[in-house]
């Protein structure tokens, strides 16, 4: 009897030290940042002198700005880890990616991951804002990637741990679409990032477990997370690279069954302002397969756009069919422009593409060397569009070919440039605002306001009038230039805002969203100082997207981060309806006639609006 009882015991403890596995957590690495790959290299060292240590997962803001040159470097530093690791985009990967994040996945091989060890699947998969200054968004891609696996589980008791770079909270704009799949699951806790912190949160009932950022920041190194796996619990303890692993501060119970957790449910998005306007109504709905980073154009009851299966898409304007799809090689976040039949687009594949408005056929294409992000303008038969090369360019829009070629642009080009009086005015990633000679690409002046990069003036559309380039940028600034000079006609930090801005058919007035206080304001654009006009208090909360406000003689329309459309009545300044389309950014409001408007969304949805 004592015999079987020890040999019972001796097969329960080799059972737990069988399943037992540890694991490293790290998080926000920023390599590119002042000491990113110094605080990376110094963990990489220290992981391979650690033989119990299975594998490292690290939950994204793997680079400072998601720069090839920086995903590189990261990478170089982490192939030198004796163990396999697994790695996640954050949003410092997508949001400032001058490839469009394709490089992440050339580089890494793709955006997210899936691997088992003893009976847990790990799931990872990426955050985004892709491109766009907005609340984290789980790309469509992704979100049908998650939905594949875990409909496609042999064993849908199997315990599973997901990995994102943000909290399954508002701070993700799709959060609930994530924790609804993971809780028809046996989900047993989040890992993720973002923070800096080590923290234990609670998500509908789904542990999630921050980690802390890799930094050193204040102290003399950094550090991560030291994750120890066994039959009944996971433990967390902070270790300092070559120094000492802290007493775990979080402990876990794993191996829980799902009719045992949380059913707490968190409030979803509210969609009940679209019954309190009954002066709008649905033309059409499409919804793609993938994400959304563009606006659309118009033309001959066409509306064109793009989205990041690489495609430009032509619907009916009336009816929302699909008319054409013309396929290119990589993600697309560049808004078309229409001219003469021609339909001019860029794509991250490194082309820029002329088509045929009517039935999306090939004209041109024009090779580059590097992936493009950015939007064309043209103006009398010339494209002009900037890149991801340093580089802006001059094309013929009959014939494909260049013209002239500006090759000092620091950083890459996002926006779409303003073509004004013979001069063409963009700003870079390169902390930069530039005004370039439209005929010969000669550079007339430039401005450079900060050393820090992440306020450049880059993701705006400028506006002008009256002499005055008018401009907002991530230093919450709204700004206007003279022209000709570039000198500050006034540069005004009284009222908060990012990188949307509008302006008027009659070019009296210029718009901008209040970041903080929620309000659409209306400033005068004659004049020598900031003149506010109007207000409407439109109740906006933390407005940071960059989508363009655009108007027509009757109305303006402003589109939010959190997927609402409002229209403002330019006269009584008072709103005229409200529409919630989505719980993700808008990225731009086309009017078109005089009571429709065509929207898209970063989420993928496509939608006509008719107002009376």
């Amino acid at each position: 009897m004592k015999k079987t009882i020890l040999l019972i015991f001796c097969l329960i403890t080799w059972n737990l030290q069988a399943q037992t596995f540890q694991f490293a957590h790290i998080a926000d690495t920023h390599v590119g940042g002042s000491t990113g790959a110094e605080d990376l290299q110094r963990t990489v060292d220290d992981l391979n002198q650690q033989p119990d240590i299975d594998f490292v997962i690290l939950a994204g803001d793997v680079t400072e700005f998601g720069s090839a040159t920086e995903l590189y470097q990261a990478k170089e530093i982490l192939s030198h880890l004796k163990m396999p690791y697994y790695v996640v985009p954050g949003n410092h990967d997508a949001k400032w990616s001058e490839s469009g994040c394709n490089d992440f996945v050339r580089i890494f091989g793709s955006e997210g991951f899936t691997f088992e060890k003893n009976g847990i699947l790990f799931i990872g998969t990426a955050s985004g804002p892709n491109m766009r200054m907005a609340p984290g968004l789980v790309p469509r891609e992704q979100i049908v990637y998650l939905d594949s696996i875990l409909s496609g589980m042999k064993n849908p008791n199997q315990p599973i741990i997901f990995i994102n770079h943000y909290p399954l909270d508002e701070s993700l704009a799709n959060w609930y679409e994530v924790t609804d799949l993971l809780k028809t699951r046996n989900i047993q806790l989040t890992l993720l990032g973002h923070g800096h912190n080590n923290k234990l949160f609670n998500f509908e009932g789904i542990p999630g477990v921050m980690g802390r950022s890799n930094l050193r920041a204040k102290e003399a190194i950094g550090g991560y997370n030291w994750v120890t796996v066994t039959a009944d619990s996971i433990t967390f303890a902070e270790r300092n690279p070559g120094q000492k692993t802290a007493q775990p501060w979080c402990k876990l119970p794993l191996h829980r069954k799902k009719a045992d957790a949380d059913t707490t449910n968190w409030k979803r998005p509210d969609f009940s302002v679209n019954q309190k306007y009954n002066n709008i109504k649905i033309n059409w709905l499409v919804e793609e397969k993938s994400d959304v980073g563009t606006a659309i154009t118009t033309e001959k009851n066409r509306a064109i756009f793009a989205n990041t299966k690489g495609e430009v898409v032509a619907l009916s304007a009336k009816t929302g069919k699909t008319l054409w799809r013309f396929a290119t090689g990589g993600k697309i976040y560049s808004t078309p422009a229409i001219s003469n039949g021609a339909v001019v687009c860029a794509s991250t594949d490194g082309n820029i593409y002329s088509l045929s408005l009517k039935s999306g056929q090939p004209i041109w294409k024009f090779e580059t060397g590097k992936p493009i992000v950015a939007s064309p303008a043209i103006d009398n038969g010339i494209v002009y569009i900037g890149s991801s090369e340093g580089k802006f360019r001059a094309i013929n829009l009959a014939n494909g070919q260049l013209i002239w070629q500006f090759d000092s642009v620091r950083n890459f080009v996002e926006s779409k440039p303003l073509i004004e009086n013979n001069q063409l005015f963009f700003g870079s990633w390169g902390n930069t605002f530039y005004a370039l000679n439209a005929q010969t690409g000669t550079l007339v002046w430039q401005r450079q306001k900060h050393n820090n990069r992440m306020l450049s003036p880059a993701a705006v559309w400028p506006v002008a009038a009256h002499g005055k380039i008018f401009i907002v940028a991530p230093d919450r600034r709204m700004t206007a230039l003279d022209a000709r000079t570039g000198t500050e006609v006034w540069d005004s930090g009284s009222y908060s805002c990012r990188e949307s801005i509008g302006i008027s058919p009659d070019k009296a007035l210029v718009f901008i969203k209040n970041m903080t206080e929620g309000k659409v304001m209306a400033f005068s654009t004659s004049g020598n100082e900031q003149k506010l006009v109007w207000e409407c208090d439109a109740n906006l909360g933390y407005e940071i997207g960059p989508s363009p406000i655009t108007s027509n003689p009757k109305y303006l329309f402003v589109p939010t981060a959190t997927g609402e459309m409002i229209a403002i009545n330019q006269t009584s300044h008072e709103i005229v309806w409200r529409y919630k389309l989505t719980n993700a950014l808008i990225n731009g409001i086309t009017p078109f006639g005089k009571k429709c408007v065509l929207a898209t969304s970063l989420d993928g949805k496509i939608i006509s609006l008719q107002f009376k």
